[in-house]
């Protein structure tokens, strides 16, 4: 575990080791807000140790890196920490996990999934090559219709946050009729997934019909998604209403230029927020409100997202109010693993025929 020199419970201490004098400066590193601003996140060298301490923030849970900086202008090293074996993996590495005593591990991690197969596929569509992994149930046959869920950015997803074990857990357990998952590779992301009208068409008029064809549907599929996922989501819903039966959005990139000033440099910013606000001032006889599907949001307490995700559920909520969960946590994939379920599991049964 990482180094805690007086075992204060109000605070977090972190150490890095540096005998050779190696490092000009180090921070930490981290996707959670740490609820001080700016953050404290420079240490201060004590000997050949740098060390920092925080005050414990409002979170049960802390994934983090140090980053080091090297003398004479020699560019910096991502340091994961030396005085803690724990870590998680994540969308850009493996990071330090530091659990605070309020956490709590979910409990389908500890039980066995439905056996299952898996068929991959690649898909030529106007909006260029989506490839695809679909996790298919064993107890359904090839020609029997089952329930739908497709994941942006899946096989990730599945990875890192356990989507088909929480899927398959809660059909082992007859929460969940047979349900099969299509996993899918985002191929360009920021192109795709920043409300892009061509991805979205090829997501519904031609991705979820070809799978269709191969794995026999029953009722609308459920559309998931995270962060700029979590965006697309909305977003092909929006520009095909009637074609998903549930959304569930995790964290997703509903930035605002109010809200998300320190996103402004991300290339297609003005696309997503013109696409958010045009979410806000969509009329209620339009037929993406009309057709509106159950939806579930769900995000950490401790990211930049929070805000935005909570200003598109007020949006919603005028029209038909989302499922909302959080846990204290920050933007990454142990987040949306640890909302999985209940929330999707209910989001899926809602959605079931």
């Amino acid at each position: 575990m990482a180094s805690d020199r007086t075992h204060d419970p109000l605070h977090l201490d972190f150490e890095l080791p540096d005998p050779d004098r190696r490092f000009a400066g180090v921070r930490l590193w981290t996707d959670a807000e740490l609820g001080h601003y700016p953050p404290p996140v420079d240490f201060t060298r004590e000997g050949r140790v740098w060390h920092l301490r925080l005050e414990t923030p409002p979170i049960d849970r802390l994934e983090y890196q140090f980053v080091a900086r090297l003398k004479d202008d020699a560019g910096e090293e991502y340091v994961l920490d030396p005085e803690n074996e724990r870590t998680v993996g994540g969308a850009f590495g493996d990071k330090s996990e530091r659990v605070l005593p309020g956490y709590r591990r979910p409990h389908w991690l500890e039980h066995e999934p439905v056996a299952a197969q898996r068929h991959d596929y690649a898909l030529e569509t106007d909006a260029g090559p989506v490839e695809l992994q679909v996790w298919s149930p064993e107890v359904l046959a090839a020609d029997e219709e089952a329930p739908l869920l497709l994941a942006h950015d899946g096989p990730e997803f599945d990875e890192l946050a356990g989507l088909t074990r929480a899927v398959g857990v809660a059909i082992a357990h007859r929460r969940l009729a047979p349900t099969r998952v299509a996993l899918l590779r985002p191929g360009p992301r920021d192109e795709r997934y920043a409300a892009n009208d061509d991805y979205a068409a090829a997501l519904a008029t031609q991705v979820v019909p070809e799978i269709a064809a191969a794995h026999p549907t029953s009722g609308s599929p459920v559309l998931l998604g995270a962060s700029l996922g979590g965006l697309a989501a909305l977003h092909a819903h929006w520009r095909h209403p009637g074609t998903f039966g549930g959304l569930f959005l995790a964290s997703a990139s509903f930035f605002t230029p109010k809200l998300d000033p320190q996103e402004a440099n991300f290339s297609r910013f003005a696309q997503v927020t013109d696409f958010v606000r045009e979410v806000a001032e969509t009329r209620e006889d339009a037929a993406a409100v009309r057709e509106l599907p159950p939806v579930a949001i769900v995000c950490g307490t401790a990211e930049e997202n929070l805000a935005n995700n909570m200003a598109m559920r007020q949006v919603l909520t005028a029209w038909r109010p989302p499922t909302w969960h959080t846990v204290r946590d920050g933007h990454c994939y142990t987040t949306w693993r640890d909302l999985l379920d209940p929330t999707l599991v209910d989001l899926l049964a809602r959605a079931a025929p």
